[in-house]
């Protein structure tokens, strides 16, 4: 390759990298433009014990003094499963300076879940990059438990987004999750 065009391929791809065109920006670039400043979960909600099927609603106030929160994240670890991948719910624009309301995850009703538990993990993302501290919930499923009444007054009943994250259990493995499963 000419080496004239290989330099101007490099200057190009430098100068798109330095100005965040192809996604490479630092931490202090992002910070300059969104801010320095950490979302904060002020408070949180949820039972401890559901039935399978139930869905399972986790309330969460937060904000942001630079008004920048971007997403919410969270991952579920499993004994005998392991980690799932992480699920992220992207925060609304109205929503982005504080946020009061709920997110859920969706169970199927067989017993497959029952005695199964697992732990909840959920953070708030800003777009410069900064996490929230981690809000941690742990979760039992009986067939004789029923979701705890949210404490009254203190969080707004609004949908705030789904936790995508498909639940296994253990005899499962590796194998489809339950809702593949119930597809076949």
């Amino acid at each position: 390759m000419n080496k004239k065009i290989l330099k101007r391929m490099v200057f190009f791809f430098s100068l798109f990298a330095l100005t965040g065109c192809i996604g490479l920006e630092t931490m202090e670039v992002r910070e300059a433009k969104y801010g320095k400043s950490v979302p904060v979960i002020q408070k949180s909600f949820a039972s401890k014990g559901i039935s399978p099927g139930e869905t399972w609603k986790i309330y969460l106030i937060a904000s942001d003094p630079d008004g920048e929160m971007k997403n919410i994240v969270c991952t579920i670890d499993q004994p005998g499963v392991g980690a799932y991948p992480a699920s992220f719910t992207k925060i609304k624009e109205d929503n982005r300076k504080e946020l009061s309301g709920y997110i859920y995850l969706n169970t199927q009703s067989w017993d497959d879940l029952t005695f199964v538990n697992l732990t909840l993990t959920v953070q708030i993302q800003d777009k410069a990059g900064h996490f929230s501290s981690p809000e941690i919930f742990p979760l039992s499923f009986n067939s004789r438990s029923r979701q705890e009444p949210l404490p009254p007054g203190v969080f707004q009943e609004k949908d705030l987004g789904p936790i995508l994250i498909r639940l296994r259990t253990i005899r499962e493995g590796e194998g489809p999750s339950i809702f593949e499963r119930e597809r076949r």
